[in-house]
């Protein structure tokens, strides 16, 4: 990321004879009264730009460049440029074709200059044509080892080829190749995706193992700077088996291949000033899937997550999460695609898919569930929470409620959904970098039913999203 300089001489008379476009400090004596740092407006000072210069292109094409830069020659006023400038960075920066990117600003010279012009350079680093790397995802309080290979800007437009394998410590291993074409000048930006994938999972909890192997269509656009869409279409083959000889004989019924087609929308609205400890603003996810447009599997799915942030105080932020999901059943669904409900991300105090419905041990899901959640977020006590080891941690105290319904037992009656779990705890929670969080908490189950299955004390989570 780069940074904006800038100088100028002889821009106006005013600026000249005020000392300058910018605020200056001179060496203070201690003896001496402070000096007044003189101030000038910037959008009252005429500019215009007459040129732009991009330095350091190869395999970055020059249209897609062009009509990135083409903004700053509207400028009117010299703040205008500077703004306009930043932009334009930003826009080079998610084009997704250079590692770094720096921005001088100095005064136009030479044949065709004009008394008010100015010249824009951005100075850019291209991405290397291949780039690995290791890192670690979490899914379903899993954590993953990530071994990845992606050619950035293949055809100097943006364009990407990306290939990962992933190990989780949990047996599970998924591999997938992905290619990607952004459109940043189009309208909302649309970034065109498609992805061939393996994902082999193993759910100790409902006695199964899942082997996906399928193709991702995904289609992803912005509606405004917080909103973001995506609508994908998903085909797959899927293979269930089961972990033991101990697994129940609902599980079992559920073994073997089946194919699957699913048309996905996903918008999400985060107005969050920070998406692991936010203090402030709301997020809204809502994502809704149709199945059995192809396939051995019909259904509709639908589910709704919302959190909304409040500061108490300077360091005490009060926080209030909600979820939602229904499952609807035409023909075919079977046990990977019930909801489940429960455990260290969801409503903590239960075992991982702990909530709902049981057979011989085995989480087996439901068609429907509510889960909310409140939170106190503050500080470690007599630590600084602004830099160093411990700005990266939070205390929080917190109660959570929730219920999980299956309307083959329940026949969607009212109180099938109003039979709450409830718990309460405090704990201690890591941040992992801007993606994830780890928690270590004490929980107490308050409710719950003769099904459940509860887990007291010390509860372990990590993961991308909480409840």
């Amino acid at each position: 990321m780069g940074t904006v300089h800038a100088k100028a001489s002889d821009i106006s008379k005013n600026a000249e004879d005020s000392g300058g476009l910018f605020e200056f400090e001179e060496p203070i004596e201690l003896d001496e009264e402070p000096i007044q740092k003189p101030q000038f407006k910037l959008d009252g000072v005429r500019a215009r730009v007459d040129r732009v210069h991009v330095d350091g292109l190869g395999r970055t094409k020059d249209d897609i460049i062009k009509s990135t830069v083409e903004d700053l020659f509207q400028a009117t006023d010299f703040e205008d440029v500077i703004v306009r400038a930043h932009k334009v960075r930003r826009a080079l920066d998610s084009m997704g074709c250079f590692r770094d990117i720096g921005v001088v600003i100095d005064v136009s010279t030479g044949p065709g200059s004009t008394p008010e012009g100015l010249e824009v350079t951005f100075h850019v680093k291209e991405l290397s044509r291949i780039v690995g790397g290791v890192n670690t995802t979490v899914s379903e309080n899993e954590g993953n080892l990530v071994l990845g290979v992606k050619m950035p800007n293949i055809l100097g437009r943006g364009e990407r080829v990306q290939a990962e394998y992933s190990l989780g410590h949990r047996s599970s291993s998924n591999y997938s190749l992905l290619a990607s074409k952004p459109f940043p000048h189009k309208p909302l930006a649309p970034i065109v995706a498609a992805s061939v994938y393996q994902q082999n999972h193993e759910y100790p909890w409902s006695g199964y193992r899942l082997l996906d192997r399928g193709v991702l269509l995904d289609l992803a656009f912005n509606t405004s700077p917080a909103t973001k869409h995506n609508i994908q279409w998903e085909g797959l083959v899927r293979d269930t088996s089961v972990l033991s000889k101990t697994t129940s004989f609902k599980v079992r019924e559920n073994s073997g291949p089946q194919m699957k087609s699913v048309v996905r929308h996903i918008v999400c609205v985060d107005h969050r000033d920070e998406p692991i400890f936010p203090t402030r603003g709301t997020r809204v996810r809502f994502s809704s899937e149709v199945a059995g447009i192809g396939g051995g599997v019909a259904h509709l799915k639908t589910e709704l997550d919302l959190q909304g942030n409040l500061s108490v105080t300077d360091e005490v932020v009060l926080q209030a999460c909600g979820a939602m999901g229904v499952l609807h059943d035409v023909f075919g669904s079977s046990l990977p695609d019930q909801l489940f409900l429960g455990g260290p991300t969801s409503v903590r105090g239960f075992q991982q898919r702990g909530i709902g419905p049981h057979c011989d041990g085995n989480a087996v899901g439901g068609k429907a569930y509510w889960a909310v959640g409140a939170h106190l977020w503050a500080p470690l006590p007599f630590a600084n929470t602004q830099s160093g080891l411990s700005s990266l941690f939070r205390s929080h105290a917190f109660v959570n409620a929730g219920c999980l319904a299956d309307p083959d037992e329940s026949g969607w009656r009212v109180e099938s959904l109003s039979n709450v779990r409830v718990s309460i705890g405090a704990g201690l929670a890591l941040r992992l970098g801007r993606v994830a969080r780890l928690e270590l908490n004490y929980c107490v189950p308050l409710k719950a039913t003769r099904d459940d299955v509860k887990s007291p004390g010390v509860q372990f989570g990590v993961g991308a999203h909480f409840l």
